[in-house]
């Protein structure tokens, strides 16, 4: 069978690198312009450009988010935008707008287009229609289960299906929310997402007594929009046996910590499937590593059947942080075992930490016994972010291989 691509989130030139040198099939990017997070790095021309052919020199794809619901203003000035771009072999765009397909068969008739989840495409006679539209790819509205993935698959298998496997839940239907339109006037679905959601709430209905939300947690508030974040770490088989083509993790806004640490277990994950898929067997050091990124619980959304209340986080909107991201790897000198690392958060002399780099998604631990500066002077705190700071290493290392310490 055809293996399952991952496909990893790219906010900017620097998550697009490191997603695919920790072991992403194929990274997704927004431009400056037409994507559903305005808050992201984004890329320039000349950087789509460059991530793209990092991308294919290492046998990798890159699609491009074209992705908001248009307005007129937005149709005016896309096919000029498009026009700076045709010449780069982007693999495919991912778009939700019928009218932004449109201008694409115009400008660049011959482009991939995948189906954004934000069009929420819940049935197979819907997959029908949009393939007749030249669509390649549906991303798969978040609403569906493994059931009917599988029912969607066998009506239309011509067409391929991208779901999300990892990262935070909306409270919306397929993304398309208007809270954060209404509450604070951003518009959500053309980037520019509050994330109200994720704010606290004291819910009173004053004609309803006797009948009880679960909104008691704490003197703050709570949290009643707050969707816990999805993980199918422990669902790989049923991930790949659905027909899924492509999974996808979601966190274009994430750090390059939170990106490599959920592809390379997740890397690891269905590789072990593909090699022994009659003896696959799910290893809880994947959870616990997932786990050591930022996250607000975890749920398997509607992939088993519809949710329920345990799929809400109502006690609190802040992530989950039990591990800090100290330093990258930016260069090993085998000889003397020394790295050099670019500190990304406090640590000092004496302090147990972990690392970790592409491949395997295990890690090793050590103290740092000894940590010089840039002059070679020995110092006890590495006092301020992206100093470069000398490190002795337990095991050998390379660049880009990352640093954490258990808060």
């Amino acid at each position: 069978m055809k293996k399952m691509e991952l496909l990893a989130p790219a906010g900017d030139l620097e998550k697009l690198k490191i997603a695919i040198d920790y072991g992403a099939d194929a990274v997704y990017f927004g431009g400056e312009a037409f994507g559903l997070r305005a808050g992201a790095g984004n890329f320039t021309v000349d950087q789509i450009r460059e991530g793209v052919e990092y991308a294919h020199a290492r046998g990798r794809k890159a699609y491009m988010t074209v992705n908001i619901f248009a307005h007129n203003e937005d149709i005016e000035k896309l096919a000029p935008y498009l026009e700076t771009i045709k010449d780069i072999p982007i693999d495919a765009f991912i778009v939700s707008d019928a009218g932004i397909i449109a201008v694409f068969k115009e400008v660049m008739p011959d482009a991939e287009i995948h189906l954004s989840t934000q069009a929420n495409t819940t049935n197979y006679m819907t997959a029908k229609f949009w393939m007749n539209q030249g669509v390649k790819r549906i991303v798969s509205a978040r609403e569906m289960s493994f059931e009917e993935l599988r029912q969607f698959k066998a009506k239309v298998p011509e067409m391929e299906i991208e779901t999300f496997i990892h990262g935070a839940m909306c409270i919306s239907y397929s993304g398309r929310c208007l809270l954060s339109n209404f509450m604070v006037q951003r518009d959500a679905n053309q980037g520019a997402c509050a994330h109200p959601c994720r704010w606290n709430y004291a819910l009173m209905e004053e004609k309803r007594p006797g009948e009880y939300f679960p909104v008691d947690e704490d003197e703050r508030g709570t949290y009643v929009f707050n969707s816990k974040d999805l993980c199918m770490i422990e669902h790989i088989p049923e991930m790949i046996e659905s027909g899924i083509a492509s999974a996808k993790i979601e966190g274009r806004m994430k750090t390059i910590f939170y990106v490599a640490t959920i592809v390379r277990v997740y890397r690891e994950a269905i590789d072990s499937y593909y090699a022994d898929p009659e003896n696959y067997k799910f290893k809880p050091e994947w959870l616990e590593e997932l786990t050591k990124v930022s996250n607000r619980h975890f749920t398997t959304g509607f992939f088993l059947g519809k949710t329920d209340q345990s799929s809400q986080n109502y006690e609190s909107s802040a992530y989950i942080r039990d591990y800090d991201f100290i330093g990258i790897v930016r260069s090993y000198d085998e000889a003397s075992g020394y790295a050099m690392v670019e500190q990304r958060n406090n640590f000092k002399a004496g302090q147990e930490i972990e690392v970790f780099g592409p491949g395997s998604a295990g890690f090793f631990t050590q103290v740092i016994d000894e940590m010089y500066n840039e002059k070679g002077e020995a110092i006890e705190v590495a006092p301020h972010a992206q100093q470069l700071v000398k490190v002795k290493m337990r095991y050998p290392v390379a660049e880009k291989y990352m640093l954490r310490r258990k808060r």
